[in-house]
């Protein structure tokens, strides 16, 4: 699906004539002909985000626009995971978790026990994309599956359902054989599931390797739990 190259600390996806819709800076769909993941130096702190893209992927001798995401992980442990039609690639960290408590007495457990010692906030962000093609409502669903396989994931490694700075790029080719559908129940959904959660394990190790992911929000570096309560209605 993609030819990945990575320079300067910059993630390109290219893709001749593709349809992307992002969930991170600057979002929405597009047509480009190429995506990004970039890392960003420790202590990061750029508003003017536009610009600072630009700059990165200049000083990284990439000439082509296209959707951005950025992250605090090195891309060292950057991991991608192919089936079917489908193809994803994925950098995973936790030190800023975003904890979700569904009973007020239960903390959230994970299968870590230690903190995260890493020197840059974490997120997990993923690009996937299909050869096949896809109208824009579709497209939609093939993000949220990722989002969905992604949060599965996360789950079960390490109690998490995400972090705070979670994003997610899915494309299709418009030339390609047209598709109605990618929910789960799908063939693509279901390759981009399994895409997702094998890419985001595999990501996990390779940071995690000589570090260990974080317990709890407290023991965290950063991250945040939600407590506030809605009212719940009935229509």
């Amino acid at each position: 699906m993609f030819e990945t190259t990575v320079r300067n600390a910059v993630l390109r996806l290219a893709r001749p004539e593709t349809r992307w819709l992002s969930s991170g800076w600057s979002g929405g769909f597009t047509d480009a002909n190429a995506a990004y993941n970039i890392s960003v130096p420790e202590g990061f702190e750029r508003t003017d985000l536009d610009a600072y893209i630009d700059e990165r992927r200049t000083e990284a001798r990439f000439d082509r626009s296209g959707p951005t995401l950025l992250t605090g992980v090195d891309l060292r442990h950057a991991r991608g995971a192919r089936c079917g039609s489908v193809e994803a690639v994925v950098t995973a960290g936790i030190s800023n978790p975003a904890a979700l408590p569904i009973d007020s007495n239960i903390g959230t457990e994970s299968l870590a026990d230690a903190v995260d010692e890493g020197p840059n906030v974490g997120t997990v962000n993923i690009i996937l994309g299909t050869s096949h093609a896809l109208d824009d409502g579709s497209l939609a669903t093939l993000l949220s599956v990722a989002v969905e396989a992604k949060t599965a994931t996360l789950l079960a490694e390490t109690g998490f359902p995400g972090t705070t700075t979670d994003a997610v790029i899915a494309a299709c080719d418009p030339s390609g054989e047209e598709e109605t559908f990618a929910g789960s129940g799908t063939s693509i959904g279901a390759a981009a599931r399994a895409c997702v959660r094998d890419a985001v394990q595999a990501s996990l190790r390779s940071r995690y390797a000589t570090r260990t992911i974080p317990s709890s929000v407290e023991e965290a570096e950063y991250g945040v739990t939600t407590t506030v309560q809605s009212e719940t209605f009935r229509p």
